[in-house]
């Protein structure tokens, strides 16, 4: 079933007894409409969600400048196209409301996130294997 986006169709869900078709674009009954952004996924710590934050320019007449805004999006992540990771590029599509904070549903995964992406999203570096458990841990004598 096309969603009437110009988006890839996933495979369909592996155990169709137990997917959620409620709320799936692909194979349920959940229509997209609206507005269709693009955005970098900063945050999966939520289940079936991720938070997607997208930068844009805005004019300041007053300095005739550009300035950088940006804004995140709670978005609805479809059994089909889990699991997702930080730092991946993706298409958002609105919806109806699925909660109290989510009213756009993931449908297109554009681009997978590099390692460099990843740890600059995230802003851990590797520890250095030079220090031992005891020195990352904090947990010397002083």
């Amino acid at each position: 079933m096309a969603i009437g986006l110009d988006v890839t169709t996933p495979p369909a869900p592996e155990n169709p007894e137990e997917y959620d078709y409620e709320t799936c674009p692909f194979y349920g009954e959940l229509s997209v409409r609206g507005g269709i952004l693009v955005g970098t996924v900063v945050s999966t710590e939520m289940e079936k969600t991720v938070v997607v934050e997208r930068e844009y320019d805005v004019t300041v007449p007053k300095y005739d400048r550009q300035m950088k805004r940006r804004s995140r999006v709670p978005a609805h992540v479809p059994g089909v196209l889990e699991p997702l990771s930080v730092g991946d590029t993706v298409k958002i599509a609105e919806c109806r409301p699925l909660s109290k904070t989510k009213s756009h549903v993931v449908v297109e995964v554009t681009e997978e996130a590099s390692i460099e992406d990843v740890v600059e999203l995230t802003r851990e570096a590797e520890p250095d294997p030079a220090l031992s458990a005891e020195d990352l841990s904090g947990g010397g004598e002083q």
